[in-house]
């Protein structure tokens, strides 16, 4: 299109450095795969003239393909879809570089069933047909470790004490540990400038080692879950270019916190006013059909929230993690929030998901939670006050091989993301999954051999 063509050119002008491009597409187990490409080449990226198999969107995380899914329809290639909104330089990269993000179309032309982001894109096509837009926001949270390891593997803090352990504690909110790591901070909030990237505020997390970057709202839900899979690997970049490792682990270290993702979500309406706004902050009967949706699918759900055998670790009580669908307001305990702000803000905080989960699956779980709820009028239980692990018995999936059955055989899921979605994305955790079984951990050879 000859507006995508002065994008493009504005943009080469504008950085006559970059040599290659790293053109990439999202799988559905968190990857980014792709290509590079050099500059000569990007006009014809950005023409449609790339291919890659549609089995690229379905590798594990591993990067293999589903052995049980891969050759059934012959391992066929699809049109590559450059979306010129997500081209940007990559800052942290030994050489100039740019990125463009991609989504994938059959042969034919029709968008892939598996491609997580005309997934974000359908939803929001359904939510337009109500007369509503979802406004999202995420807030990111990650481990910064050394990138060396100790002799059994694990990983090593970057804060420790006066002799050299990890701290107890991992002094929450503390300016002088930001002050610390001020370097590494600037170095992301630069890369987050150069890729637009529209961070708001820097946190010193509750963990030894820990942080959170928080994004502003979007009022286009794919932009909002593009900016989260940016906004990792910007992290990750301008770490790795300043010596450590940054990670999105839900649990690396088992008896501290772990990583979670939230996401803010408010719903307008055609003249942009908060439909979950009724002047008290309370809420609207839509917020409560919303919150109600999230409740109803929250367990279907968590195989998407929890992706990996790690991620399970995380929900532990007293841990800020989620242990059964619940809601309140200003309440941190429960799994769904509605934090105290004015009522133009009026919105739901969604506290489930760890940060190793795949940002454009959670949001379409989460906004397809909302729109069986709106659409289905469906009623919100009481809201929680107080200790939400005191009056709730945990049920949530708490094990791995508990939610990928009850994805599985979700109608829920079925319904809202795709039956060959969910049976592609069944396949490969179970592929995962079955890999785990084959490993023998140093601990069984501990107490058992």
């Amino acid at each position: 299109m000859p507006a995508n063509n002065d994008k493009l050119q504005a943009f080469l002008d504008a950085h006559p450095d970059i040599e290659v491009f790293e053109v990439m597409l999202p799988d559905i187990a968190g990857g980014l795969r792709g290509k590079w490409v050099t500059r000569d080449k990007i006009h014809k990226v950005m023409a449609g003239g790339l291919k890659l198999p549609i089995s690229a969107l379905a590798f594990d995380v591993w990067g293999r393909d589903v052995e049980a899914w891969v050759f059934a329809s012959g391992d066929g290639d699809g049109m590559c879809e450059a979306d010129i909104n997500t081209l940007a330089p990559v800052p942290w990269a030994q050489r100039p570089t740019g990125q463009v993000m991609m989504s994938l179309r059959e042969i034919d032309g029709s968008p892939s069933v598996l491609d997580t982001r005309f997934m974000i894109k359908n939803l929001m096509a359904r939510f337009a047909q109500l007369g509503l837009t979802p406004v999202l926001a995420s807030e990111m949270e990650f481990h910064l470790l050394q990138h060396e390891r100790d002799a059994q593997g694990r990983p090593l803090h970057t804060q420790t004490d006066s002799i050299g352990g990890a701290l107890a504690s991992g002094q929450t909110y503390s300016i002088d540990m930001m002050a610390d790591m001020s370097g590494l901070m600037h170095g992301i909030r630069d890369a987050c400038i150069a890729q637009q990237l529209p961070i708001d505020t820097l946190i010193k997390e509750s963990a030894p080692s820990q942080y959170e970057i928080n994004l502003y709202h979007s009022a286009d839900a794919l932009v909002a879950a593009d900016q989260a899979v940016m906004l990792q690997r910007a992290i990750r970049g301008a770490a790795k270019r300043q010596g450590y490792c940054a990670t999105f682990m839900a649990k690396p270290f088992g008896d501290l916190a772990g990583n979670g993702m939230h996401v803010h979500c408010s719903l307008l309406d055609d003249q942009g006013v908060n439909v979950f706004d009724d002047g008290t902050g309370k809420g609207t009967d839509l917020l409560r059909h919303a919150i109600a949706g999230c409740l109803v699918s929250m367990e279907d759900s968590m195989l998407l929230f929890a992706p990996n055998l790690n991620s399970y670790r995380r929900f532990q009580r007293g841990t800020h993690a989620p242990l059964a669908p619940s809601w309140g307001y200003e309440n941190r305990t429960v799994s769904v929030r509605v934090p105290a702000d004015a009522p133009v803000a009026t919105r739901i905080e969604h506290r489930v998901a760890g940060a190793d989960a795949h940002p454009h699956l959670v949001i379409a779980a989460i906004l397809s939670a909302m729109l069986h709820g709106i659409e289905n009028k469906l009623e919100a239980p009481a809201p929680l006050e107080g200790n939400a692990y005191d009056q709730l018995p945990p049920s949530l999936p708490r094990y791995w091989p508990d939610a990928l059955a009850r994805f599985e055989r979700s109608e829920f899921i079925g319904t809202y993301l795709g039956s060959e979605f969910q049976r592609v994305y069944t396949l490969l955790k179970q592929q995962e999954m079955d890999e785990f079984d084959r490993q023998v951990t140093p601990l069984e050879y501990d107490a058992c051999l």
